[in-house]
């Protein structure tokens, strides 16, 4: 069954105007918006309230992994396989940090990898609803998810904080 991801576009030549659009926005209640930018900016993300990424909560668990993984792995290997030199110990911590090391790099670098491809909802299958190619050179975009009912609403404050074209936008999503 499909359903309409709907909303308005307001196109703007200038960042302070996009983010007054952002903070009137806010201030009647709307929270689902996407920026389109030709740049990044911070002062954007800062608008739209953007939270914390969760990736260095993966790369975290990729290296407790990995650390884990490399004392297992060498000390199991050495109890199932003893070659006792030089009256030495057969479970020697100091020579296996090397590998314990190796191990939490490698799976903190792959789970950082996974998280953030998790995290961005790669591959994206579709392209966005509001994207025109206009915002990749030199206007700002500001997409507001809303209903029909509240299009008024939102043309009023879009113009109100300098949009210079308002146009619907939808997608078609199956659920």
């Amino acid at each position: 069954m499909a359903d309409s991801v709907a909303g308005l576009v307001g196109s703007f030549r200038f960042v302070d105007s996009l983010l007054e659009a952002i903070e009137q926005l806010h201030a009647a209640g709307y929270r689902e918006l996407q920026a389109l930018s030709p740049v990044p900016h911070h002062a954007i993300d800062e608008a739209l309230e953007k939270p914390v990424s969760p990736v260095r909560y993966f790369t975290l668990a990729g290296c407790l992994l990995g650390c884990l993984t490399g004392f297992i792995l060498t000390i199991a290997t050495s109890l199932y396989y003893p070659l006792i030199t030089g009256g030495k110990p057969i479970v020697s911590i100091p020579p296996f940090l090397i590998i314990v090391f190796e191990l939490t790099i490698l799976f903190g670098g792959l789970l950082t990898l996974g998280g953030m491809l998790l995290n961005a909802r790669l591959p994206m299958v579709g392209i966005e609803p509001a994207y025109h190619p206009r915002f990749s050179e030199d206007q700002f975009g500001l997409w507001v998810r809303c209903a029909d009912k509240d299009y008024e609403t939102v043309t009023s404050l879009l113009k109100n904080a300098g949009a210079e074209e308002i146009l619907r936008a939808g997608q078609e999503s199956e659920s």
